[in-house]
């Protein structure tokens, strides 16, 4: 049985495509099944949904994560709007991954602040809370008019790196931006923190430039929310691997694992790279050193939570 009451409203949740075994676990996990949901294509490619269930009066959850192809976005939206024109209590849009959220600023001239058009299109498409994993950026829940419950993976690495029971341990940050996620794990893992000084030459492009940290010796752990590329992350296990660290293990929330990421990673000396099934991993994105974490545990109570009306914070006290 579920850990937490559901004795709030009736609840009904539905999946996408993107994801569909993470929904299915979570839907375990919460004793109930799966909205009955029409999901298929005309001959031109476009998306037709059809809720098969009774929606009226219930409170609605959408899981669907947001990474390409464009279509997973277009079902989350579609899926929203049928549920408000079925007369549903609430809507609230359960994104793992939040697609688009690295274009959160206008750093260039003539360029579209996406993740904030992203943020609108939901709101208009019915939903009445989101809940996602890990933002890119945290500002980004301030891109939605509506309510946020912003959940962190690092419970389910910090678990995981204790059941190692690795010994000097230093969370190394792959940039700037991480040393905050990075600094948390540490405290967590009562290990130190390191952070790499990278210079970014261009998308999808990045070079080790320097280590602030001590590294030698020890087992280094590397947090980042995301892997697209594996181009900073591999240049910073080579870098750290020149600087004498033991055993160096990666860990990030989002396995994009774009283009030559599987190569880089493969080819690099790394123990383990430690990823959430938020996205949907084909199998020939995996290799040997890819260990997949569920972040269902972690859906399932916070859906549960919010369905009670208790506090979603309570997860990460």
């Amino acid at each position: 049985m579920a850990e937490f009451p559901l004795t709030s409203k009736p609840m009904l949740l539905m999946s996408g495509s993107a994801n569909r075994p993470l929904a299915e676990e979570v839907a375990h996990l919460l004793d109930s099944k799966l909205c009955k949901v029409t999901l298929k294509r005309f001959a031109d490619g476009e998306i037709f949904v059809k809720i098969d269930e009774n929606v009226r009066g219930r409170d609605v959850y959408i899981l669907q994560s947001t990474n390409p192809p464009a279509e997973n976005l277009l079902e989350l939206l579609i899926l929203m709007d049928a549920a408000r024109r079925a007369s549903a209590a609430r809507i609230t849009a359960v994104i793992p991954y939040f697609g688009y959220a690295r274009q959160d600023r206008k750093d260039q001239p003539r360029v579209a602040i996406s993740a904030k058009l992203m943020a609108n299109m939901v709101s208009t498409a019915g939903a009445d809370r989101v809940l996602a994993i890990d933002f890119h950026q945290h500002q980004l829940q301030g891109f939605f008019d509506l309510p946020v419950d912003h959940l962190y993976a690092a419970p389910v690495f910090v678990q995981h790196y204790r059941q190692k029971q690795l010994e000097d341990v230093v969370v190394v940050a792959p940039d700037v931006g991480s040393a905050k996620m990075a600094r948390g794990f540490a405290k967590r893992l009562n290990g130190s923190l390191a952070i790499i000084d990278k210079r970014r030459t261009g998308p999808n492009v990045a070079e080790v430039v320097n280590v602030v940290g001590d590294v030698v010796g020890k087992n280094c752990i590397l947090a980042d929310d995301m892997i697209d590329t594996g181009g900073t992350m591999a240049e910073a296990v080579f870098a750290l691997k020149e600087l004498g660290a033991k055993d160096v293990y990666i860990c990030a929330t989002h396995a994009l694992l774009s283009g030559p990421a599987v190569e880089r990673l493969s080819a690099a000396p790394v123990t383990e790279v430690a990823v959430t099934n938020t996205i949907a991993l084909p199998l020939d994105r995996h290799f040997p050193a890819l260990k997949i974490l569920s972040v269902a545990g972690l859906l399932a109570k916070a859906i549960g939570y919010t369905n009670s009306d208790q506090s979603v914070s309570a997860l990460f006290d």
